[in-house]
């Protein structure tokens, strides 16, 4: 059985859609949650009042600002003195129209690879700078379908992003493998969450067409999948991504 008691986690992005399943799923595991929020302060305090006295903590900060990321994971190690495992779950997915303005364009692009994959890597340089001096530690990124197969030509910022992940991930997961820090990412194509609820019933028809299960993913597999990795049941799996998109992409 696996018992993460006397781990803290930090996710990010963990008030809504993956990460709002992750919390409860490494909750369920022994483990202690840093619940970081962008916006949803209620949704993350929920979370946190739910888990029990001294189980979760709700942090905010926006990771398009490089020193308020900083501040989460100051804020986040000095809960309980530690992190033992880093989950990067928060993500932005906007257009960019590439036939439309200049500016517009490459702000949408600027966004999206700052909280993407910027802001991923400046949180796991903090993550195997302390994992170094404590011993180990792991994390796990959360990339997409898009970063084997690409995105929609409006939004290859976001596929772009990803296949950035999966190259950090891969770079840390060969680089600190002596120091005991291990790596992984999960890949998954659209999930059940409040992001795929505002998508059209015609335009949901068209991506279920694509799945041989017939289904979207529901974020619960996801999350258990996060829990597994984070646990540390598998180490020598670090490096690897997996896949979560019911067959539609398979490598």
């Amino acid at each position: 059985m696996i018992d993460m008691t006397g781990k803290t986690v930090l996710v990010t992005g963990g008030s809504r859609g993956i990460g709002a399943a992750t919390v409860p799923a490494l909750l369920g595991l022994g483990a202690d949650v840093v619940v970081h929020y962008g916006r949803s302060k209620d949704a993350a305090q929920a979370l946190v009042d739910a888990a029990g006295p001294g189980r979760a903590l709700a942090v905010g900060g926006d990771l398009a600002d490089a020193a308020a990321t900083e501040a989460v994971w100051d804020a986040a190690q000095a809960w309980k003195g530690r992190i033992d495992v880093l989950v990067n779950n928060a993500g932005i997915y906007e257009a960019a129209d590439p036939d439309g303005d200049l500016d517009a364009f490459l702000a949408s692009w600027e966004r999206t690879l700052r909280v993407n994959l910027t802001a991923v890597g400046q949180l796991c340089r903090r993550a195997v700078r302390h994992f170094r001096a404590k011993g180990g530690g792991a994390i796990v990124n959360v990339a997409s379908r898009a970063s084997f197969r690409g995105d929609s030509y409006g939004y290859m910022q976001y596929g772009a992003s990803k296949g950035g992940m999966i190259a950090l991930t891969r770079s840390i997961a060969r680089h600190c493998a002596a120091d005991g820090i291990t790596a992984y990412a999960v890949a998954p194509g659209f999930v059940a969450t409040e992001m795929t609820d505002a998508v059209s019933a015609e335009e949901m028809a068209g991506v279920v067409a694509e799945i041989p299960m017939g289904a979207i993913a529901p974020a619960g597999e996801v999350a258990n999948i996060i829990a597994f990795l984070a646990s540390g049941a598998a180490t020598h799996a670090s490096g690897t991504t997996v896949d979560i998109n019911g067959a539609s992409y398979v490598r």
